[in-house]
């Protein structure tokens, strides 16, 4: 929506999102890439540029597809009272992007950004939903991102190796394929030399780990048991 935009009637949460995310893949089919097999631009992480929280499930789906179909190249995002906070402006005429807001409580919720949710009663409990407008750093005047550290590739490359170094995931190097096995509770890799870059290994070996942290004796989350179904949709887009 533009800054000045009436937003009195509101479409459906669902329909306002997933037409974002199509609108932008359709605009960028022929060369369409999933965000953690880029050259690593900030981007492809959203995070909220007040409260410094990640965005996610579907929320960082949609602003991936909207940074990607923009061009914009960091993933900082706020509403628009929120850069007001910051001292920012968003500029005249930009157009939001829509994020969706969830929460379970037992009594009253509250709401972001001064408005009211709409709310659904589950089993005991109230689940609160509600579709909010936010807008990339790239649309404002008056923000100076905090500067990123100009940390040498050799230096992240021995820090992942740190990191994955100091978990107990068994992980075997071999195929063209990328998966969690819950059966014998393996993750599946291509070699690294197989990859573009090694962020794409290290971003693929994280997005597995994160499987690989749901099994029972762990996170005991549902995984879902076959590829399409409610769990394992919320297990991808939750990674």
């Amino acid at each position: 929506m533009s800054t000045n935009e009436n937003t009195a009637t509101k479409p459906d949460v669902y329909a306002r999102v997933t037409s974002q995310i199509v609108n932008a893949i359709e605009q960028g089919v022929s060369n369409w890439r999933m965000p953690w097999h880029t050259s690593g631009r900030f981007a492809f992480s959203p995070i909220n540029a007040v409260t410094h929280k990640p965005y996610r499930g579907v929320n960082v789906l949609a602003l991936w597809a909207v940074a990607r179909s923009k061009g914009y190249e960091r993933g900082e995002w706020a509403t628009y009272p929120q850069w007001q906070e910051r001292g920012a402006q968003v500029r005249k005429g930009e157009k939001s992007a829509s994020v969706a807001f969830w929460k379970f409580a037992d009594g009253r919720a509250e709401s972001q950004d001064g408005d009211e949710p709409e709310t659904v009663r589950s089993g005991s409990r109230l689940l609160f939903c509600r579709d909010y407008h936010v807008f990339n750093v790239a649309q404002v005047d008056g923000y100076t991102p905090k500067p990123d550290a100009d940390t040498p590739i050799e230096s992240r490359i021995e820090s992942a190796d740190a990191f994955f170094g100091r978990i107990s995931a068994c992980v075997a190097h071999q195929g063209n394929r990328a998966f969690y096995s819950p059966s014998d509770d393996m993750i599946t890799l291509p070699p690294f030399a197989a990859f573009h870059t090694p962020l794409d290994y290290y971003s693929t070996r994280a997005h597995e780990t994160g499987h690989w942290t749901g099994k029972a004796e762990r996170c005991n989350r549902e995984l879902g048991k076959r590829f399409g179904d409610n769990a394992y949709s919320m297990e991808e887009l939750g990674l």
